[in-house]
């Protein structure tokens, strides 16, 4: 725990060179599973009807595949919820709408295991999906404009670019996370990529702050150094709150059920790499744009006396 207590002398900003290169291949990556295999958007943005039904013990679920496409439903999508009792049944909207539809999935799959349940019945139309998914994504959007904006006005414009280049970097890697495993992506995971936004941004500021600070009260040394020191001034802080965080997050995820296990894992995934790039994109990136100790410390007024501090 003495690792919390102090302040360490880490060189984090001899490795933005190298640091920088994983990312961009990484950003690659994710960019490219996005492009060729991805997301599986849930029904909140495609449409459609989803049905959940209950066994009373284990079932196989290549037998419901088998049963509904005999039955007709070759396009329902098939999988367990929670436990292999319980299973979810995803049709798209073309096939039909609400109680009909149900209705006759649970005959078909009654006939196969009378005992068979009926939980859930949810039915989104197309049109309703399709404007769903064109406001999350103006949100995301409109989220990273107001922080480009908000950091401009708080810090330097550069210290904008910087921040927004950490929160779309995290954005851009839970994404593609999620296209490569293919989880579901719903409103609740749309949801989580907003928080991770704004934990993202929280974490960028802090740092951004103390970068401030140090480089008003400290006269001596260069902006590297400055912005080293107060990315090790503020990890133990950093770390602390990640690690808590994640705790809560984990528990969410294992015991929180299926319907916020999508939410849990993205906010999972978002603090992992926001802690990542508050340390190493938005202060990289501000020093690639040549943010330097004249960009934010105030003109001296003759005659004051002016408090040296070595780093």
């Amino acid at each position: 725990m003495d690792f919390f207590k102090r302040e360490t002398q880490i060189d984090f900003m001899a490795h933005r060179v190298r640091a920088a290169l994983i990312t961009v291949g990484f950003i690659v990556l994710a960019v490219a599973v996005l492009f060729f295999r991805g997301l599986d958007f849930g029904l909140d943005f495609t449409g459609g009807t989803l049905v959940e039904v209950g066994y009373p013990q284990a079932v196989d679920l290549a037998e419901v595949r088998q049963t509904l496409e005999s039955a007709g439903f070759d396009q329902a999508v098939v999988q367990t919820f929670g436990t292999a009792r319980d299973v979810l049944i995803r049709l798209p909207s073309d096939v039909g709408a609400g109680d009909a539809v149900s209705n006759e999935i649970l005959g078909v799959l009654r006939a196969a295991e009378p005992n068979a349940e009926l939980r859930r019945v949810e039915f989104v139309g197309p049109q309703v999906g399709a404007e769903l998914a064109e406001k999350g994504g103006l949100a995301l959007l409109y989220a990273l404009g107001g922080i480009l904006i908000y950091v401009a006005f708080r810090f330097e414009y550069r210290f904008a670019i910087g921040a927004v280049a950490a929160v779309a970097h995290d954005v851009v890697i839970t994404l593609g996370i999620y296209a490569l495993i293919g989880m579901t992506f719903d409103l609740t995971v749309l949801a989580a990529l907003l928080a991770v936004i704004g934990y993202s941004l929280n974490d960028t500021i802090v740092v951004f702050d103390r970068v401030r600070e140090n480089f008003v009260r400290v006269r001596k040394g260069s902006s590297i150094e400055l912005v080293n020191r107060s990315i090790n001034q503020m990890l133990p802080r950093t770390l602390v709150t990640s690690l808590t965080t994640l705790l809560v997050l984990i528990a969410l995820f294992v015991l929180g059920g299926e319907l916020i296990r999508g939410f849990a894992l993205a906010l999972i995934i978002g603090v992992v790499v926001g802690t990542y790039s508050s340390i190493y994109v938005a202060g990289s990136a501000a020093l690639a744009l040549g943010v330097s100790r004249e960009d934010l410390v105030p003109p001296v007024k003759e005659g004051e006396d002016l408090e040296e501090e070595t780093p």
